[in-house]
């Protein structure tokens, strides 16, 4: 959250920001959770996310983790590893509300122009900045988007749900670099079941200043304001801010700009 919305994991640079007194809206996605498992029957709960919610690859990792807490910090490193090692892929399926994109500039034969892995050239990207236009835009001009129900079923390694960048040591330009703090979007990132190096390459290119980790032919991402998750295995458990949540079925929604933070915006 830090990173995200200072630029940088400082106690000192976040204190001079509540003493400026600058402030920004954050937005705020509701999860609720319809199932815990296939035979629940509990009642709905609601939980909230300011920074990322995560199924597969993501949940593994929150579980295994808790198993080594006396490790420290560190303890990610080594479940990420042995969640990663492990490979799972899982039965699922999402539907929700996709965004259609604006128009962007593309190469004179109609496509985008890609490298010999699949990746473009010359990646178009708005990132998050101080004083950023698009999280000041009005709320009313939202109006004008277009977006249809999809329905995507398959197997997949993870699902993810950002609701801002989630800039972060391991990962220099967040997990999705364009995702906006107060842009009423939720960023949809389903990954496909797929090789293992190709995953690996996929985490690599996370892990890179300026890498392309969505533009792979196993990876989809969306533009959505609400989606909705049905697991068809026996085992299902997310990530929610880095806390372990069994969910079977939920859904999520995105609220724009709910709340306001001492903080003017991440440097480019």
């Amino acid at each position: 959250m830090s990173c995200s919305t200072t630029g940088a994991r400082d106690p000192v640079t976040s204190a001079l920001q509540i003493i400026i007194g600058k402030r920004l809206r954050l937005d705020i996605a509701q999860i609720v959770t319809w199932k815990t498992s296939q035979i629940s029957k509990h009642e709905p709960r609601v939980r909230y996310t300011a920074s990322f919610a995560g199924y597969g690859f993501y949940g593994d990792v929150i579980t295994e983790s808790e198993k080594y807490r006396w490790m420290g910090p560190k303890r990610y490193d080594y479940a990420g590893t042995k969640v990663f090692l492990r490979h799972r892929s899982y039965e699922a399926e999402v539907a929700f509300m996709k965004v259609e994109h604006e128009k962007t500039d593309t190469q004179a034969n109609g496509r985008k122009l890609k490298t010999f892995w699949g990746l473009p050239k010359d990646p178009k990207r708005v990132p998050c900045c101080v004083n950023c236009h698009i999280c000041n835009t009005n709320q009313t001009s939202d109006s004008h988007q277009e977006s249809k129900l999809v329905t995507v079923k398959g197997r997949f390694l993870s699902i993810g749900a950002a609701v801002i960048s989630c800039r972060n040591e391991k990962a220099p330009d967040g997990l999705v670099a364009d995702a906006h703090l107060s842009d009423g979007f939720l960023h949809l990132i389903l990954i496909k079941d797929c090789p293992r190096a190709f995953y690996l390459w996929h985490l690599m290119q996370l892990a890179r200043k300026g890498g392309s980790p969505l533009d792979f032919d196993f990876v989809e991402h969306y533009k959505t304001t609400t989606f909705a998750f049905t697991s068809f295995g026996e085992e299902s458990v997310w990530n929610v801010d880095g806390e372990v949540l069994l969910a079977h079925k939920l859904s999520a929604q995105v609220f724009r700009g709910l709340v306001n933070v001492f903080a003017s915006g991440p440097q480019t």
